[in-house]
């Protein structure tokens, strides 16, 4: 039965343009497969911690040795870990901010990557046999033949995270523009439709 886990990092709601390239992704996936079955990860509705010295020394510990405190201080990242682990597509979807994901996302990044679970000893990923897609929005245009190209951060760090995992079939559908939404200067769903066939390919 094939899965779909889609991390939400938007905290626009129904006015985000990403979420709404979600809802048309996994109503293509879902038409694709029927009788698989998805997991939602909104990071605007989980409470989620940046790292702090308490995880820190949880992380560092053995766990044979984690004390319930320790096992209390990973539980959320081993929830998290656990339904990478158990996806076998993964959609990412959300905004840029300066350039960069947003930090509810940088933070999920750091609770998910975690030597034991999903990064060998050897550093070697252990996430494998999966496909990502990242549902990216943002303001400015990054995509090939920009000329502010060289600052779309937010894909080259996502693409180098996920590889480090073990990812490597990785898809972005880059929704560059879509101040021109928010500017009134074309309709959501014109905006959208542009990208609908992207979402498709990907989503089949």
């Amino acid at each position: 039965m094939p899965s779909l886990l889609v991390v939400e990092t938007s905290p626009r709601g129904d006015y985000s343009i990403s979420r709404a390239l979600t809802r048309r992704f996994v109503d293509r996936w879902q038409a694709a497969h029927p009788d698989g079955y998805v997991v939602e990860r909104d990071l605007m509705q989980t409470e989620l911690p940046f790292v702090n010295a308490p995880w820190l020394q949880a992380y560092f510990t053995p766990p044979e040795r984690h004390s319930d405190e320790m096992r209390e201080v990973l539980r959320l990242s081993d929830e998290l870990a656990a339904e990478l682990l158990a996806a076998d597509h993964i959609v990412i979807a959300t905004p840029v901010y300066n350039y960069n994901v947003p930090a509810a996302l940088k933070s999920w990044v750091d609770h998910v990557v975690r030597k034991g679970l999903t990064l060998g000893n050897d550093g070697k990923g252990l996430v494998l046999g999966k496909k990502a897609t990242v549902l990216l929005a943002s303001g400015g245009v990054y995509t090939a033949g920009s000329p502010i190209r060289d600052r779309d951060i937010a894909t080259q760090y996502l693409r180098l995270i996920l590889s480090v995992l073990g990812i490597t079939d990785v898809s972005v559908i880059a929704a560059g523009g879509a101040k021109a939404v928010d500017l009134g200067e074309v309709g959501r769903e014109a905006f959208l439709d542009e990208l609908q066939a992207e979402i498709e390919v990907q989503a089949a």
